[in-house]
């Protein structure tokens, strides 16, 4: 790989909650990366009634608390960071080994947004497939759970996340991000935790999930999706 000299990753983690997963994922990031390129982490906590922020701060990142919701706390955070490129990371999702010095170089290839591709924590045969999707460079297969890399002057440039949307705020934002930069996927794998799926069912969820997307394809608004995710899924 090419010198990754000069430019530099704010990694940005929105958590609520997440005591039992965070410590596992900020220590993962250290074990995967160069302390030369990752400027700092960011744990940006919506309002947690756990030890999530003292864990986070035991292992070393920047504690920073913002009003509940997702595309508000990866906003919040982005306005706090130093570096010159922005890594949007779930709580309970692992990254591959030198997944800074990838994105840099991609960064260095003229690809001024993109994610890794993606796999479950499982051996479901099912989920393995829809994780297969994630190498399709397509907006139907784009997700939250696949992580996002974006220059900072890109971000800011695109307002970032829409703050209406409560859930689908990351395939909204990368939707945007399709009609104004090349997208790049990764040919490497961050492994995100199917939990939803054994809490709520993997049948019940991807069906819900899809009819989510579908929702949104044929117009539906933040507050109409949010409504049927609240019913099918968080409340179901």
């Amino acid at each position: 790989m090419r010198q990754s000299n000069n430019l530099s990753i704010s990694i940005v983690i929105p958590v609520l909650n997440e005591e039992g997963y965070i410590g596992n994922v900020l220590k993962h990031l250290k074990e995967t990366s160069n302390p030369n390129i990752i400027k700092e982490i960011i744990c940006v906590d919506g309002g947690s009634s756990d030890k999530t922020m003292r864990v986070a701060a035991d292992f070393g990142a920047v504690v920073i608390q913002s009003k509940k919701g997702r595309a508000r706390q990866m906003n919040f955070g982005a306005k706090h960071v130093k570096g010159e490129i922005l890594y949007f990371l779930h709580a309970d999702t692992l990254t591959p080994k030198n997944f800074d010095t990838i994105i840099v170089d991609a960064i260095r290839e003229g690809h001024e947004s993109g994610c890794f591709r993606m796999q479950f924590d499982t051996k479901n045969p099912i989920l393995r497939f829809f994780a297969y999707l994630s190498r399709i460079n397509h907006t139907l297969c784009r997700g939250g759970d696949q992580s996002l890399f974006i220059r900072r002057e890109l971000f800011d440039k695109t307002q970032g996340f829409n703050e209406d949307y409560l859930i689908y705020e990351d395939t909204e934002f990368i939707t945007r991000l399709y009609q104004h930069t090349k997208f790049k996927v990764l040919s490497e794998a961050v492994v995100t935790s199917a939990r939803k799926y054994r809490e709520k069912g993997w049948v019940r969820i991807q069906f819900h999930f899809g009819m989510i997307h579908l929702k949104n394809y044929f117009g539906a608004g933040p507050k109409e999706l949010f409504r049927y995710y609240s019913k099918h899924i968080l409340n179901g």
